[in-house]
């Protein structure tokens, strides 16, 4: 302003002030159009690595699935462990070794060894000859009996004491079995996945003794299989899976790498967070819809004689952490999604983010009027709000990022978790909407 307060500036001062506007134009001018040369280019490429990432993490599940499955025994008994107590595998296998053992007994034989007994004690022409023509009710009658030892043997402790162990011995070979060299308790051959039953004959065998059928003895040892799985794109899965269990412990990392490459190239950041989320969950429901409609095509193409009940049992046991993994994931972007979202400028964002802030405010209120002095912690909170807001998250990732198998619990638990952990940030934050009254002056002590 002039020395004279008519508000009017000197020409020399206004000559300089019309120069730095007319500079300060150009610059202005000029920034905007190079963001808008390079914007397009930007939003292209954090989208294709958005996709990508995606389609990564889509992978990443499935290999890692894959990989604990094949490395871990203990998660791989945990998987086929509870099939011992299923009552479809229960059947299956019941009616695969009743056959197996039945076709070991010659019917023909005991009903000529019980004929020329019968002759050998004396008994009259007609019951000898009588006794000949029994074919069809001893085998009826022995398959009875053998099919309810079986079936005894089958849903008692002892199968799935056997089950456990057997699986847990054959876990070493499941990596040949994948690749289709085994030769052990878990082989692959004709693209069928089986497990040797043979520990079960040979229980059933003892007990057909112990009842007092001394032909069960003449039983030799029998080696048959089960098949877990039976399909004839076998040999192009265990490929895959191959591939996978190898890449299982570097797809996350990649998937993660260019996630956060498509969140840093995008010209707003915080709306491609959003879209790395909500395309993980898609690439996530993408992933459960196809494992349901492989359960049905996987069914559809059994061979003949096969159990679809058994066989639907064991495909829902080996996807089960599978699915669990495509849940957990899920669960992360949608949380991550909403996160990103309340963060923003949005009327909704706002509104939430500020009846929190109320909230909180009005319970440190009420301890406050009760005694409470926040102190020094209030004020370290409130100089480094934003850095403690960092390391909270952080945190939650690297928790949900290092566990073994997260599930949708562990997903849920560590978001209460990251929100309380705020909730406290905010409640230690001492001077958190304060606002002195005016002409008060603060007194250090």
């Amino acid at each position: 302003m002039s020395d004279n307060g008519d508000g009017r500036l000197p020409d020399p001062e206004r000559g300089e002030l019309d120069e730095l506007r007319h500079r300060l134009h150009a610059l202005e001018k000029g920034g905007a159009s190079r963001t808008t040369g390079r914007h397009p280019f930007r939003s292209v490429g954090s989208v294709l690595l958005i996709l990508l990432a995606a389609l990564l993490s889509l992978l990443s599940v499935v290999a890692v699935w894959a990989n604990s499955i094949v490395r871990d025994t203990d998660r791989y008994v945990a998987t086929v462990g509870p099939l011992a107590k299923n009552p479809d595998v229960q059947k299956a296998v019941t009616n695969r070794v009743t056959s197996v053992v039945l076709a070991q007994i010659n019917v023909d034989a005991l009903v000529k060894e019980l004929a020329t007994a019968a002759e050998q004690k004396g008994v009259p022409p007609r019951a000898a000859q009588l006794l000949k023509s029994l074919d069809g009710p001893i085998t009826k009658g022995l398959g009875q009996l053998v099919s309810g030892t079986v079936e005894r043997v089958v849903t008692s402790s002892t199968f799935q004491t056997v089950w456990v162990k057997a699986n847990r011995r054959a876990h070493a070979a499941l990596d040949k079995a994948l690749t289709g060299q085994a030769n052990s308790a878990v082989s692959l051959k004709n693209n069928q996945v089986t497990i040797d039953v043979a520990p079960i004959v040979a229980k059933v065998k003892d007990r057909l003794v112990g009842a007092g059928f001394g032909p069960a003895a003449k039983i030799p040892t029998v080696h048959t299989s089960f098949v877990v799985f039976a399909s004839e794109d076998v040999g192009k899965i265990k490929t895959w899976l191959r591939v996978l269990q190898i890449l299982g412990g570097w797809l996350p990392v990649i998937a993660l790498l260019i996630a956060a490459a498509g969140v840093y190239v995008a010209f707003n950041r915080r709306h491609a967070l959003i879209g790395v989320a909500l395309a993980v969950f898609v690439a996530m429901l993408v992933l459960g819809i196809a494992l349901t409609v492989a359960r049905d095509v996987y069914l559809n193409h059994l061979p003949p004689g096969a159990s679809q009940p058994a066989a639907g049992a064991v495909y829902d046991a080996l996807i089960k952490f599978l699915r669990a993994g495509v849940r957990a994931l899920a669960a992360v972007a949608l949380f991550t999604a909403v996160g990103a979202f309340l963060a923003g400028p949005s009327r909704v964002a706002v509104l939430t983010r500020t009846g929190c802030r109320r909230s909180i405010a009005a319970l440190r209120d009420v301890a406050g009027s009760a005694g409470l002095r926040l102190g020094p912690v209030g004020r370290f909170v409130h100089r480094f709000k934003r850095w403690i807001g960092v390391v909270i998250l952080v945190v939650a990732a690297v928790v949900l990022f290092t566990w073994t198998y997260p599930t949708i619990a562990v997903v849920v638990w560590t978001a209460v978790l990251t929100l309380v952990a705020f909730a406290i940030r905010e409640f230690l934050d001492a001077d958190a909407g304060a606002t002195p009254p005016a002409g008060s002056s603060t007194v250090r002590r």
